[in-house]
């Protein structure tokens, strides 16, 4: 008869540990009685059986498959932040659950302790994340905008989130006090080289983590219908390649950003270094699959929050 070894019956006992506690629903007491063992026997021969991976859990909730898919996204791009939220077949809008999301993550940066510098882009979905967040007491802190606060016709502009910031969060706070474009490449040199200007820049470049949304491509993208470029313009660019903008930059399907006369104009703080800052993109729709992609695979952000929708197309294309 051949004798088991101490290794093969300690594996045998942990089998039967991991059985009783993930499937049968015991507590370790219930385990240790049932195995005639002490209670912190049991406990490491639960630990055991995990570590030697002869349990494998399945989650049955709607939440574990983005849980997966969060997953391959991070190991697919090389991610350092990843969120993905349960898609709703019948919702429109296109915001909803990333900007609760997106809320949640701002307020954990906020929370914190030691001093940060958060940068904050623009657009619908990050004034709804910011909307939702509660009033936070956060002196250490500094909230810096990437982008200008005024519009095409000189009135603020209406997606600009800082000042909504401002509202709710007790920082300081130091918005772009400059248009989204200007006129020409050398006015936007002149802007920058101003005191005012060049401290706002400074500060973003040192950000910690950067949270923007990401626009499409297109005469219904928010560029266009917020004024910014006319109708040919638009349809230029994406004659051009382009298939994405975050904060006004505009980048082709490989991500990267294109040369061009429309970039040359735009005021917005360069996106913080991807090395040193994590550069989270909120952003979910099929209008917006190729914006995003493009974002992902150049390195535009490196951190995501979206929907499994979204998720789903990004992992198969």
């Amino acid at each position: 008869m051949v004798r088991k070894s101490e290794t093969q019956t300690r594996l045998d006992d942990a089998a039967r540990a991991g059985w009783l506690y993930y499937v049968a629903g015991r507590t370790q007491d219930e385990i240790a009685a049932a195995m005639g063992i002490s209670r912190q026997s049991a406990q490491r021969l639960v630990s055991l059986a995990v570590a030697e991976r002869l349990i494998k859990v399945r989650l049955d909730h709607p939440i574990a498959a983005c849980l997966e898919h969060g997953e391959a996204l991070r190991e697919k791009f090389a991610l350092t932040h990843i969120e993905v939220v349960p898609s709703d077949p019948g919702s429109t809008s296109t915001t909803v659950g990333i900007a609760e999301a997106g809320a949640a993550e701002i307020e954990r940066w906020l929370r914190r302790r030691d001093p940060i510098v958060l940068a904050i882009g623009t657009g619908r979905t990050l004034k709804a994340a910011v909307d939702q967040l509660p009033a936070i007491e956060c002196p250490q802190h500094r909230i810096v905008s990437l982008t200008g606060n005024i519009g095409p016709d000189g009135s603020a502009a209406y997606y600009n989130v800082i000042f909504s910031m401002a509202d709710a969060i007790k920082a300081r706070h130091y918005p772009m006090p400059l248009p989204v474009l200007v006129s020409a490449a050398a006015e936007r040199e002149t802007l920058h080289a101003q005191a005012l200007v060049r401290s706002t820049l400074d500060i973003s470049a040192q950000a910690d983590v950067t949270f923007v949304g990401v626009g499409e491509m297109g005469e219904e993208a928010p560029l266009c219908l917020d004024g910014f470029l006319e109708r040919d313009e638009m349809l230029s660019l994406m004659r051009h390649g382009a298939a994405g903008e975050i904060c006004g930059w505009i980048f082709d399907g490989d991500g990267k950003l294109l040369t061009d006369a429309i970039n040359d104009r735009v005021a917005s703080a360069p996106i913080p270094p991807r090395e040193t800052s994590t550069v989270i993109g909120i952003a979910k729709g099929e209008r917006k699959f190729a914006a995003i992609k493009a974002a992902l695979v150049g390195r535009q952000i490196n951190g995501l929050i979206t929907d499994e929708a979204t998720a789903e197309y990004l992992l198969k294309s």
